[in-house]
């Protein structure tokens, strides 16, 4: 996530008359102001997400601490899936995914996986529903600072 990005086309659009002059728009990029978001969700909305420290890469200590907090709050939001075991992980191969530490917590605290076969475009949920409605509700905000984003 970015502490700026440049809005969508449908965002900055204008009615105008035909013939009507093009209106002026000074060019914006970016932010260098940017923090990781990291977003746990199901058919229903979001169940957990977290920003990473800043500068720090999701590696396997915090991707174990976050998926701690994962399973809280499955407990709190969706408690029926909790208490009949019934709830399921679905992450793509990821390296911090991956590892034999990740796979024998998940194992410990009886997390059922569901595999993601390797190199599978058609697997993202995440581009279909998490990222469009992000997108749209961050394009043209400013955070002037990261703990911007966290009272979001």
């Amino acid at each position: 996530m970015y502490g700026y990005d440049v809005e969508t086309k449908m965002q900055s659009s204008q009615w105008m008359w035909k013939g009507s002059p093009r209106p002026k728009k000074e060019r914006m990029s970016q932010s260098k102001i940017k923090v990781m978001l990291v977003v746990f969700f199901d058919w229903k909305g979001t169940v957990h997400h977290e920003f990473a420290p800043c500068g720090q890469m999701v590696n396997k200590q915090l991707y174990q601490e976050v998926l701690a907090h994962l399973g809280d709050a499955v407990c709190r939001k969706r408690p029926e899936l909790w208490e009949n075991q019934t709830w399921m992980l679905h992450h793509d191969n990821a390296p911090a995914h991956a590892l034999l530490l990740i796979s024998s917590y998940l194992a410990k605290h009886q997390t059922s996986v569901v595999p993601h076969p390797p190199y599978s475009p058609d697997l993202a949920p995440a581009d279909f529903f998490l990222f469009p409605k992000l997108k749209t509700t961050l394009k043209g905000r400013h955070f002037q600072t990261i703990q911007g984003f966290r009272k979001m």
